[in-house]
């Protein structure tokens, strides 16, 4: 069989996956926004954590300095996601919502950029938090960006709460955070009605992110894995479709809005299915429906961001 041939017959495959599923829920990582222009994390040469240290929450909260540093990197440099437009991937996963297809998406990502693609917000899960904006550790109090940079820009600093005098912090969910409670509860909902989890663009290491996607499958679900690179969850999937890094950055946008969109195949994507993979699982044997929010609660000094 011709290697076309081939990719035909697996995009045919997510085809009918899709069509067979009546609830889709779409889980996304930094990857899919890579084409609007956003680095990812960890892509090595690239990824933002090759170029700078995270911040931990812990000392966010205990020093002014290091706060003073955070807003510092956020109102400095490139400011890339600030400008950046939802690319076909997005847009391709709001026609899968607006078509009634697609439930919810459950996102690791920070940059509205599936809101600006017409996802209504009831239907995003944030997992770790919007950097479109901030709001107070203590009340929950919302601040604009905008208002905050004024500020800093003025005072060198961003000064307390004005309705609490609690700390200020942009919304996203840092090393070291609590994973937001409300936002684990709505996902863990979504993957209970989920007949089908596609996964895109996310390396599915961090937890407890990555145990949606585990826990669609091993509830019964369908797992589909749309990544550049092979995921520590690639053998339980029921495909897989793997975009090689030297792929030409249209066609990997492409790739994904017409593989989420069910569309003709692309150019020469590598796709590969590897069924027989042993998978060493990163969650508990007992991971089940009613064991499953006690442990993520565990899990959530886990962050990114």
């Amino acid at each position: 069989m011709m290697k076309n041939e081939a990719n035909v017959e697996r995009l045919d495959e997510m085809r009918r996956l899709l069509d067979a599923a009546r609830r889709v829920v779409v889980f996304t990582g930094a990857g899919i926004s890579t084409e609007s222009g956003i680095p990812d994390f960890r892509s090595p040469g690239t990824g933002i954590w090759n170029k700078v240290k995270p911040i931990e929450f812990q000392d966010f909260i205990a020093s002014p300095e290091v706060r003073r540093e955070s807003w510092r990197r956020r109102f400095g440099g490139e400011r890339k996601m600030e400008s950046a437009k939802p690319n076909n991937g997005h847009k391709a996963v709001a026609k899968l919502v607006e078509q009634g297809k697609a439930i919810a998406v459950v996102t690791q990502n920070v940059d509205n950029l599936f809101q600006d693609a017409g996802v209504p917000d009831e239907q995003v899960v944030e997992l770790h938090g919007n950097a479109s904006y901030a709001k107070c550790l203590s009340c929950g109090l919302r601040y604009e960006l905008a208002d905050l940079e004024q500020q800093f820009q003025r005072m060198g600093e961003v000064a307390p709460c004005s309705r609490c005098g609690g700390i200020i912090k942009s919304a996203t969910i840092s090393f070291g955070q609590a994973m937001p409670e409300e936002a684990m509860r709505r996902a863990q909902d979504f993957t209970e009605q989920c007949d089908l989890m596609l996964t895109m663009g996310s390396t599915l290491l961090v937890y407890p992110a990555a145990a949606f996607p585990e826990h669609c499958k091993r509830r019964g679900g369908t797992l589909v894995i749309l990544n550049r690179e092979p995921t520590p969850l690639d053998g339980m999937a029921d495909l897989e479709l793997i975009s090689p890094e030297d792929l030409p950055p249209p066609e990997r946008s492409s790739f994904a809005a017409r593989t989420a969109e069910k569309l003709e195949p692309v150019p020469e994507p590598y796709l590969n299915r590897r069924a027989s993979r042993t998978h060493r699982s990163m969650m508990p044997p007992s991971f089940t429906r009613s064991s499953a929010m006690p442990w993520m609660k565990q899990a959530c000094g886990w962050g990114c961001s």
